[in-house]
């Protein structure tokens, strides 16, 4: 009942999202009717479509070739959708500062215009006003008084006689009133007070709306570059009071959250395969998240790990992912791909004891974490080093005596600004932190999830060099 409602209120937040990006981008900037408006519209609804059945094709056992054709639009529409939002409202703060701009400016032009006319009155305005007045406009004109002259029989005409006609009033003078009227409607209609000129509104709608389109697809474009252009290398230097001498420099390279998927296939795991190789490690450690598929379409995009090269050989651990993704196959298949799985085990190195537990999503299968099986029967005078692909199970990882606990999950948030969500729900998102005894070092990752994007945490591979306090 719970995930229904939970299901029910992300839809239905979904739609109002789809619906106010539509109206800002589409419904406030095209004409009703016109062709603009008809592709935004059908946008506004196979988008999301598209982006529900990439997150759903997998899960229900849809054919790899058809998660392959929604995977790519699906998800990197969400994250458009993300980034285009996001921009919209910004948008909303600039957006009544630009049309007050734009009606000073336009109250500025009417009133440099009424000043440059104002000392002369046209002809036509002034037949207007003398007409408004109750006189008539003299057209005469003006000729030297004389003697009088005589008196005739038209001018001694009787004093009953009806009063002339008046004169019709000039057309041109009733054309001069209507236009006059016109202009003093146009401008009360265009200044009257909170309400801005359809063309001046529209023009906002247009700049606010391309602006905004404009910031979060460059965003994603420069999300999905950093993804699909491999993960960088860090280094982070970690000392251990009880690592021995002999140990100190010893180079582990920490990959996770790989995901193999539909979208980033054998050609990721190459480039990752190269990265690690190039760093010349001791050991690697694959912390989880590997896949998000089956064996069976998937495999294949794992091989190139079988070219994986260090010292001391490559262990590896379950993530969440892999008990969405069929967890004991993929343990199987990582084997016979020459890495070592850790399923709570332990290994005892030169110099210091390597350990592995499941991923607590494990738990709904029995067969979650146990920290006894890993590192209960240990020598505890002995460094300890933990492959744990969720950060939160560090008090675990504290209670049993570990030094340094590896791990991934987070993305360090993937897309900004998740961080801020992963926060919430892991102890560390990214990077080194101490808890009481024990450190923790927290991978961003070598893929992404979902959307193939990252924005504010960057795909990276690190190197944790371990130091002795005795060297």
């Amino acid at each position: 009942m719970v995930f229904v409602l939970v299901a029910l209120v992300v839809l239905a937040l979904l739609a109002s999202v789809h619906r106010y990006v539509w109206r800002r981008f589409v419904g406030d900037t095209t004409a009703p009717g016109s062709t603009l408006r008809k592709v935004g519209t059908v946008a506004a609804f196979v988008l999301p479509l598209l982006s529900l059945g990439a997150m759903t094709s997998g899960r229900i056992g849809a054919p790899f070739w058809l998660q392959q054709v929604l995977a790519w639009p699906g998800f990197l529409w969400l994250a458009c959708l993300l980034y285009l939002t996001l921009a919209l409202l910004v948008g909303e703060v600039v957006r009544p500062l630009l049309g007050r701009v734009l009606a000073r400016r336009d109250a500025a032009a009417a009133a440099r215009t009424a000043t440059g006319t104002g000392t002369s009155v046209p002809a036509a305005e002034g037949a207007v006003a003398a007409t408004a007045s109750g006189t008539r406009p003299r057209t005469e004109e003006l000729v030297p008084a004389g003697p009088p002259r005589p008196a005739t029989p038209a001018d001694r005409t009787p004093a009953t006689a009806p009063p002339a006609e008046p004169e019709a009033e000039p057309e041109a003078v009733r054309d001069a009133e209507a236009a006059a009227q016109a202009e003093t409607e146009a401008k009360a209609a265009t200044t009257a007070p909170g309400i801005a000129h359809p063309s001046r509104r529209l023009f906002v709608s247009r700049v606010v709306g391309g602006a905004a389109a404009a910031a979060g697809l460059a965003t994603v474009g420069y999300g999905t570059h950093n993804v699909l252009s491999g993960p960088s290398v860090k280094r982070v230097t970690v000392p251990l009071a009880k690592l021995p001498r002999a140990a100190h420099g010893f180079r582990i390279a920490v990959v996770s959250d790989i995901h193999i998927g539909p979208i980033l296939g054998r050609a990721h795991t190459r480039r990752i395969v190269d990265t690690i190789n190039s760093t010349s490690p001791d050991l690697v450690a694959v912390v989880g998240d590997l896949v998000d598929g089956s064996v069976a379409d998937l495999g294949s995009a794992a091989e190139p790990l079988a070219g994986l090269r260090s010292r001391h050989g490559s262990f590896f651990v379950t993530g969440n992912h892999e008990y969405f993704s069929g967890a004991e196959q993929w343990v199987n298949h990582v084997r016979e791909l020459g890495l070592i799985p850790l399923e709570n085990a332990r290994v005892e190195l030169g110099g210091f004891d390597l350990a592995g537990v499941n991923d607590i999503a494990g738990e709904t299968e029995g067969q979650g974490p146990d920290f006894g099986r890993a590192l209960g029967d240990r020598d505890r005078s002995r460094a300890a080093v933990l492959l744990a692909h969720q950060p939160v199970v560090i008090h675990d990882a504290v209670e049993h005596g570990v030094d340094l606990q590896l791990s991934g999950h987070t993305h360090g948030g993937q897309l900004w600004p998740g961080n801020y969500l992963a926060e919430l729900a892991n102890p560390t998102v990214a990077g080194l932190e101490r808890y009481g005894d024990t450190q923790l070092f927290v991978s961003r990752g070598a893929g992404a999830w979902g959307p193939p994007v990252r924005v504010g945490a960057p795909a990276d591979i690190t190197v944790v060099e371990l130091a002795s306090r005795q060297a």
